[in-house]
Parts: C-alpha cells; structure tokens; sequence
C-alpha cells in the first residue's frame, strides 16, 4: 500500500538537501490543488476537465545571492535534484542586497481558523445540471436566442511553506464558481452579456436560476446600442466594475512599484489621494473570504487594516525584499513566489459605501453614461494617464435612455481619484466588496 502523501516531511527533505548543497538559508514550499468544470452550451454538455496537482518548489540563499525552480517530481531523487540544481543556480546569480528570508520577529506567531474550506465535492453530474439549470433561466429571457455556454466547477487548492530557521505553516481552502454567457438577438442585431460568482462554500452560491436570469436582462439591456458623441459628462460605474477602478491603486503602491519609481502614487503615502468619505480597508481574517489567510506568503503576521483612511493612504503592500529597499518594515503582503521572490497583494478588500443606490447616483447627476462593461485598459504607471474601451448605457434626467456601445472613457487618476463618489450598493466579487461608483465629469470619447 502506498504511503500517504506528508508534505513536511517533502519540504524537510528539500530543505536538508538545499543546506547539503552550499545554501546558507532556504525556503520551501508545496502547491497541492484539484479542481472539476464542467461546459455546457444550448442544453447539452460540451466538456468535462479534472486536475489534480503538486508541485515542489524550492528558494536557495547563498550570501546575497538567491534562485529558485520549482518540480512536480517529489520523489527522494526529484527533491535532491531540485536543490542541486537551486544551490549550483544561486552560485551563479548576480548578487542582490535586498534578497533573504523574513526577519523571524515579523513572523506570525499564532494561526487563526478562517473558515474557507467546505467539505462539498460535487459531481460532474451534479456541476453539469447546475449549469444547464443557469444556462436554461438565462435563455428564458425574453430576447435572448443564443448563449456562449455556461460553466459550473469547483476547485480545492493549498500550500505549505517551510523555511529553514524553523517557521513552517499551510492554508487550504476551496471555491466553487457557476457563470453563463447569453446571447440575445433583436433585428439582426446581436449582444452578449454575462454574470457569474464564486464563493468559497458550495451552498453559499446564489441560485443557478437567479445567475441565469441577470446574465439574461443584462444582454436584451444592450440590444440597440449606438455611439455617442465625444463629450465630458458624468459617468457611473456599476458595482461589479469596481475593481477595475480600484486595482490601478493597489498596483501602484505595490512595494515593487514603488522601490522602481515607476508609481503614479509613490510620493502620496500619507497623503490624501481620494475624497474624505472614501476608505478601503483589509481584512485578511474575513470568515469564507476568497482572498482570506492567516499568514503571508513569507509567513508574516498579518492584519486588519485601512489601506486608505479618510482618503488618506496608509500603506504600502511591502514583502520583505521591498521592505528592505525601502528602509520599512513588512507590512505582511507578501504572496506566495513558489521557487521565485514573493509578490505582494492584499487580502479581502471592502470600500466603505456611500449614500444611494446605482438608480439615485443617476438621479444625482441628472445625464451621463453608466458603464457596465470595460475592455483593454490602458495606464501610464509613472503618471496615473488611464483610458479604457467601455460599453453601457446613456441615461437622461435620471433614466435609462439608450445603450452605448464603441466609446472610451479617459482621464488621469490622480486628477479623477479624489472626486470618486460612492454609492451604498455593496457588491462582492472576489477579494474585494464595494459599490457603484460615479465620477462628476470625465471624458468621453465617441463618434
């Protein structure tokens, strides 16, 4: 009978292994996942996929030297190559001063139960009728004559880090996903929309029918959109969009974006960057959060806390290399590199919300664009110039006049960012939970 897999015993194997092989310190991590979709498209099944994985990987220091690979071979001779191979690489790698593990005094100290991990399995059978059942609600719309396809799957993913000055930790959990993509059809024309979600528990998903039913109005919405004309006026934001306004300020205060120059943001920590009611905070211990953890990726403590406050930004998402460079402390960001330096991204994000709903931002700004759908940003990192391809609706006196569609929206963020007004619309998708979003005027680029 074959043993039972132990990855500490596989992580200690490669870390004995990297010091036989010359490394001063080493870091070693095993990625271990399965995961189950299933496809369907107009009532019939179109795919199955099953994965199950593991791979090694490995992080040799040697002075201020430092390399990393990663194998899927985890027998005794697969783990021993590995760190021959790691130890023979950092030898000859160019020397960076910032490189090493974390300072042992920022590590966590005690692990707390987050509550991500459900014991559901569902079958391909199973996945299958949740996406038949999203993908026939969705074609009940009327309007709609066609679809994309509809997906159902579920996923259970993990890791364990262990270093070789004594910390070791892991973190499993699970998710489970159902999405369709209606196509609805009126005079020829044609339009596609979607909706999706994803949870961490099986029974938290919402209906398959509810899904089907919003991906379905979402695409007749759009039937006989047209252009508008280059203007300035004022532009909404749906809840489910928030993310892409947000996430250019997550990548610029990114250590590693900081420590470069290359920063639209990197002389505003501490400063006021968004209006007075705007604050985002983190909280990496949010019961069946997507992006929940109870240590970082180089097993740093980590916390609650406001990335902005009041406006004002708190924090930059540092690791410990950046830290270093930047002459701070971790901040516990740091992701998981698995063979290579580790990132740094937050964890649960939640915009604290405003006043009114999507509907009374409208109302407020009296003529505008709301849009529900964003297509190839495009940022200058050094000076926060954004522009992106959207697509939406034109409302008059606070109503839904027309669709739009082929227009772009364009401004700089540093100028844009502190007139954001928030709406009370709380929506979660992924990591993140925030509201509809208005900005008072911002420049639209039509026929």
């Amino acid at each position: 009978m074959a043993k039972p897999f132990d990855p500490e015993a596989v992580v200690d194997a490669a870390l004995t292994w990297a010091r036989r092989c010359g490394a001063e310190a080493a870091e070693a991590s095993i990625a271990f996942g399965e995961s189950q979709s299933v496809e369907v498209r107009l009532g019939r099944l179109e795919g199955v996929e099953r994965d199950e994985s593991r791979s090694l990987a490995l992080r040799a220091f040697i002075g201020k030297r430092q390399a990393g690979a990663a194998v899927t071979d985890l027998s005794p001779a697969g783990v021993r190559a590995l760190a021959e191979r790691v130890a023979s690489m950092a030898k000859l790698a160019p020397e960076d001063p910032f490189c090493g593990l974390l300072d042992p005094a920022y590590r966590v100290k005690s692990l707390k139960a987050l509550d991500i991990e459900d014991t559901a399995r569902p079958s391909a059978v199973s996945l299958e009728e949740d996406a038949l059942a999203c993908e026939h609600a969705a074609l009940a719309v009327d309007g709609v004559a066609n679809s994309n396809g509809a997906s159902a799957s579920y996923g259970v993913s993990g890791y364990m880090i262990a270093t070789s000055d004594g910390f070791r930790g892991r973190s499993s959990g699970t998710s489970y996903s159902l999405g369709v993509a209606p196509i609805a059809e009126k005079n020829g024309s044609k339009e596609r929309d979607y909706e999706s979600a994803t949870r961490r528990f099986y029974s938290d998903l919402p209906k398959a029918a509810a899904i089907g039913a919003i991906a379905g109005a979402r695409a007749v919405r759009r039937l006989g959109a047209r252009k508008i004309k280059s203007q300035t006026a004022p532009v909404l934001f749906e809840a489910r969009l928030a993310g892409r306004i947000i996430g250019p300020i997550l990548g610029a205060i990114n250590g590693a974006a900081v420590a470069r120059g290359v920063s639209f943001l990197k002389d505003k920590l501490g400063r006021q960057i968004l209006p007075d009611a705007f604050t985002l905070t983190e909280d990496p211990f949010k019961r069946r959060g997507l992006a929940s953890r109870a240590f970082d990726g180089e097993g740093g403590a980590v916390r609650k806390r406001a990335i902005i406050e009041n406006g004002v930004l708190k924090t930059w998402l540092l690791n410990s290399a950046t830290a270093r460079q930047l002459r701070l402390k971790p901040t516990g960001h740091a992701t998981v590199g698995h063979g290579g330096p580790p990132g740094a991204a937050p964890s649960n994000l939640a915009v604290s919300p405003g006043q009114g709903s999507l509907a009374d931002l409208m109302r407020q700004a009296g003529k505008g664009l709301v849009v529900t759908e964003m297509f190839s940003p495009a940022l200058n990192a050094n000076t926060g110039d954004w522009s992106v391809g959207v697509s939406g609706y034109w409302f008059v006196k606070g109503e839904a006049a027309h669709p739009v569609h082929e227009v772009t929206v364009a401004g700089n963020l540093l100028d844009l960012y502190p007139r954001l007004i928030c709406g009370e619309d709380l929506e979660e998708r992924g990591g993140l939970t925030a509201p509809s979003l208005m900005l008072d005027r911002l420049s639209i680029g039509g026929a």
